[in-house]
C-alpha cells in the first residue's frame, strides 16, 4: 500500500484553521486545502496538500491513501516528535496488514528535516518538494519585491542602512567643501539616500496623510486649516521672538547666561506667541466639531487651559529674568490657576445641564 504523506512541520493547518491532526482520506485532505487556502492564500502548505491529492488522483495501478501530519510552531525538535506521533496515528488507522510505502510531500528543506522521523516508521519510497512555478517569473518577483518592501520591519531593516550608505559620499563632499568633479553624483546619491531614509522611516505615508487631510480640509470648508497656518505662523514668529529676547539679555549682562536664565529667556519672548498659536489651534477645532455636530462644552476648555498656562510661564520666566516683581509673579499664578479652575467648572455645568435638557426633551 502506498501512503502519501503531507507534512506541515510547523502547523500552520492547525493554527490558520483549527483542524486537528492528523488528516486522513481524500475527502479530508481536500477540506483542509480548501480551508488552508481560504484562511492564507499564500501558505505554501496549501500546494503541498493539493500536491498530495494529485499524487494519488494520478496513481492507480495499486492501493493508495493519503494523509496530512503536522508538528509544532517555533520548536523543532518537538515538532519532529509530534510528526512521528501523528504518522503512528496514521498507519494505526490504515491497519491493513499490507506493507505500507511513503511518499513524503514537503515544500522545502525545513519540513525534510522530520524525514529520519518518518523513516524510522514506514519505508520512504521518494520525496517530493512542491515549487510553485509562477515565483521564478518576472512578474511575480516584482510583486514579491513589492510586498517586501511594503513591510514596515523590513523597510526598516534594510531601506534606513542603504540609506545612510548613500549619504556617507554627500556629506563627504560637503565636509570637504572642495568643487570636486563628483559633485553632480553626491546631490543625486544624497536624494536618492533622502528618499530611502524617508521611505525606511515611514515619512513618505505621514506626507501622504498630511497632503489628504490638507485636500481634504480644503474641499469640505474645515476652519482647522486655516488656524493651522495661522497657528504655524505665530509659532515661527514665537521662536524668533524667543531668540531675539535671549540675545537682548545677553546683550544687557556683562556675565554669562546660566541654564535657567537662557531658558527664562526663550519663554519670556515666545510664550504669548505660542498661546496665540494654541488658542488658534484650539479655537478652529471647537469650530469643526461644532459645526460636524460632534461639540461638547468641555472642549472650550482648551483656549483657557493654554491661556492659563502661558500666564504661568510668563510670570515664572519674567521674574528669572528681573522683569517682574514677585508680587507681579504670584498674581499670575494666582490668576492662571483661578481661570483653569473656572473654566472647567463652568463648562462642566453648562455640558450637565445642556445633557439633562436633551433628556428632558427626549
Amino acid at each position: 500500500m502506498l501512503l502519501v504523506l503531507c507534512v506541515d512541520l510547523d502547523n500552520d493547518l492547525g493554527r490558520k484553521t483549527g483542524m486537528e491532526t492528523p488528516v486522513i482520506g481524500r475527502e479530508e485532505v481536500r477540506k483542509a486545502a480548501v480551508a488552508l487556502a481560504i484562511a492564507d492564500p499564500e501558505d505554501s502548505d496549501v500546494n503541498v496538500l493539493f500536491e498530495g491529492l494529485h499524487l494519488i488522483d494520478s496513481i492507480d495501478d495499486e492501493e493508495i491513501e493519503v494523509a496530512a501530519v503536522a508538528g509544532i510552531d517555533g520548536r523543532e525538535v518537538e515538532a519532529n516528535r509530534e510528526v512521528g506521533n501523528e504518522v503512528d496515528r496514521v498507519l494505526a488507522e490504515l491497519d491493513t496488514g499490507e506493507d505500507v510505502r511513503a511518499v513524503v510531500v514537503t515544500d522545502g528543506a525545513q519540513d525534510e528535516s522530520v524525514l529520519p522521523v518518518i523513516r524510522s516508521r514506514v519505508y520512504i519510497d521518494s520525496v517530493r518538494r512542491v515549487v510553485v512555478r509562477q515565483a521564478q517569473d518576472l512578474e511575480s518577483m516584482y510583486y514579491t519585491i513589492k510586498q517586501v518592501l511594503d513591510d514596515p520591519e523590513t523597510r526598516g531593516t534594510l531601506l534606513v542602512p542603504l540609506g545612510i550608505l548613500l549619504l556617507i559620499y554627500p556629506l563627504t563632499i560637503l565636509a570637504n567643501l572642495v568643487g570636486l568633479p563628483g559633485t553632480v553624483f553626491g546631490f543625486a546619491s544624497g536624494l536618492l539616500g533622502l528618499y530611502l531614509l524617508a521611505r525606511g522611516f515611514g515619512v513618505m505615508e505621514w506626507i501622504d496623510w498630511v497632503v489628504e487631510r490638507v485636500r481634504t480640509g480644503l474641499f469640505t470648508g474645515r476652519v482647522t486649516l486655516i488656524t493651522s497656518v495661522v497657528a504655524l505662523a505665530l509659532l515661527v514668529i514665537g521662536g524668533v521672538g524667543g531668540m531675539q529676547e535671549l540675545e537682548a539679555t545677553r546683550e544687557a549682562t556683562t556675565q554669562s547666561l546660566g541654564v535657567v536664565e537662557v531658558i527664562a529667556a526663550l519663554l519670556f519672548g515666545s510664550v504669548q506667541w505660542f498661546a496665540a498659536a494654541g488658542v488658534m489651534s484650539s479655537l478652529g477645532r471647537v469650530t469643526d466639531e461644532y459645526i460636524s455636530g460632534e461639540f461638547h462644552w468641555r472642549y472650550l476648555n482648551a483656549p483657557f487651559y493654554i491661556v492659563a498656562i502661558a500666564a504661568v510661564l510668563s510670570g515664572v520666566s519674567g521674574f528669572f529674568l528681573d522683569e517682574a516683581s514677585l508680587e507681579f509673579l504670584a498674581f499670575m499664578l494666582t490668576g492662571g490657576t483661578l481661570l483653569g479652575v473656572a473654566s472647567t467648572l463652568s463648562f462642566a455645568v453648562a455640558e450637565s445641564w445642556t445633557q439633562r435638557q436633551s433628556q428632558i426633551q427626549q
